[in-house]
């Protein structure tokens, strides 16, 4: 008997969307499944939200070569979706003479990667640049392409395309085992029936580890690496000019302030090893941590409201590299470690994982034309419902405010539960409107919303 797939796709964050809209473009019979309620509500939804040119990947890995591609393609994808991005630039500030000296290595790293538009900035022209940066930075790294991105759109953009394109999406829907034989593999979840399929790709996040064990590989473990974040309200926008960058260590990219495309102004993340793939809370001592390291960033900053805190956990791994690799014999694909750059590199390790399949055998050309959906715009910098008098009047319900500290419409909360890829949760209507995520939190507008609009839960194995 033929398998019910000829692939499936475990992990629906936005690299495994990536993937399913990728392969929907060649024909092939593709599933997205993933654990959770939504696409993109585990990593994927709690990051930096910037757009990386990869100037400090480190040079020759397979990483550099995917953010650097990536970067362009979503770039691209992410003007066609409407998906907003914010150009602003990144200064790396150096607060000693030994930070000042490591800009140099970091400037050779970006030109061995193939970035050439980093310069150096002398302390008083930083100054000019962010006239509210602490006292005592010495000097910068500018890296002009380094951007702002909305983070919610791209998965539910790329996952709404492969849909559109035949791709059957089931959420809630957990791995817990596989059985490879020379015609298909069986798949076996917590709920709903066992599936079949040809081929199985891992992009499962942070229980990729776990999926490679279901196959006999132990390549890599995946250890949790928290990142708690404080955004600061919309009045403190204008404090901030670029993404302010710290000199990175063996940890990560370290604290950092940045705005976002919605308004706000971020400061973190920590990165804290956990051994608990859950822990997304936020801590009282990791608040405490950023706002010690923000005071020196930017005291101003501290001054201003605290809108909201949370946390997210990045696939952290042994290696410095992804961990991309295929076993044809297993006709498994394994997309593992990817860590903050994932969202970057997103559409790349799709384009690169469809190639490493070609050689191995797969029919996998391209036979359709990718037509990226029109997104509803998140971004503060272009006009938003709400403010477009000539949508407003053949429509008066984008004039009808539902959530008022983000501005958020009845027109677009309507819109929202019936696209493509309705919303199944609160989080889920929150991720595709910015609906209750201001300063209140949803205090004044969740109960009216909630009443409203309510938001069905999906059952188990179906299309969202």
């Amino acid at each position: 008997m033929d398998p019910d797939y000829d692939l499936v796709v475990v992990g629906a964050g936005v690299v495994g969307a990536a993937l399913a809209r990728e392969f929907s473009l060649t024909g092939l019979r593709t599933l997205l499944v993933d654990a959770g309620d939504d696409v993109g509500c585990a990593t994927s939804k709690a990051n930096t939200a910037i757009l990386h040119t990869g100037f400090d990947a480190k040079p020759g890995t397979l990483e550099s070569t995917l953010v650097s591609r990536g970067y362009r393609l979503l770039a691209d994808y992410a003007a066609a979706a409407g998906i907003a991005v914010e150009p602003i630039g990144a200064l790396l500030v150096a607060w000693d003479a030994d930070q000042l000296a490591a800009l140099d290595g970091i400037d050779t790293k970006a030109k061995k990667n193939g970035y050439l538009e980093t310069r150096a900035v002398g302390a008083s022209e930083l100054r000019e640049l962010e006239p509210d940066l602490g006292h005592g930075a010495v000097g910068a790294l500018a890296v002009p392409g380094e951007s702002i991105i909305d983070p919610w759109s791209p998965p539910i953009a790329f996952a709404t395309e492969a849909v559109r394109n035949g791709v059957t999406l089931q959420l809630r829907r957990r791995l817990t085992s596989v059985e490879a034989s020379d015609a298909r593999t069986l798949l076996s979840f917590e709920t709903g029936p066992n599936l079949t399929t040809r081929w199985l790709i891992n992009a499962a996040g942070l229980g990729s580890d776990l999926v490679d064990e279901m196959f006999g590989h132990r390549r890599f473990h995946i250890t949790p690496r928290r990142g708690q974040l404080i955004v600061f309200d919309k009045l403190a926008r204008p404090l901030v000019n670029h993404i302010l960058l710290p000199v990175p260590t063996a940890m990560g990219k370290g604290v950092l302030i940045a705005p976002t495309v919605f308004g706000n102004v971020m400061l973190g993340p920590t990165a804290e090893d956990l051994t608990d793939r859950r822990a997304t809370e936020t801590t009282a001592e990791g608040l405490a941590t950023l706002l010690e390291k923000g005071r020196r960033l930017m005291p101003k900053l501290l001054d201003e409201e605290v809108t909201a805190t949370y946390s997210g956990l990045r696939a952290a791994t042994e290696h410095d590299d992804y961990q991309i690799s295929v076993d044809e014999k297993q006709r498994y694909v394994c997309v593992g470690g990817i860590r903050s750059t994932g969202l970057t590199a997103s559409l790349a390790i799709a384009e690169h994982v469809r190639s490493l399949l070609a050689e191995v055998g797969v029919d996998c050309e391209l036979i359709r034309e990718s037509k990226p959906p029109a997104m509803p715009n998140l971004g503060d910098q272009t006009p938003r419902p709400y403010q477009d008098a000539t949508r407003i009047k053949s429509d008066p319900e984008y004039g009808r405010i539902a959530c008022h500290c983000e501005r958020v419409t009845r027109g677009e909360l309507r819109d929202a539960l019936v696209s493509t890829l309705a919303p199944t949760s609160v989080d889920g209507l929150r991720r595709r409107t910015r609906a209750m995520n201001g300063r209140c939190q949803g205090f004044f507008c969740a109960a009216n919303i909630q009443v409203e609009y309510p938001v069905v839960q999906a059952s188990p194995g179906g299309n969202s």
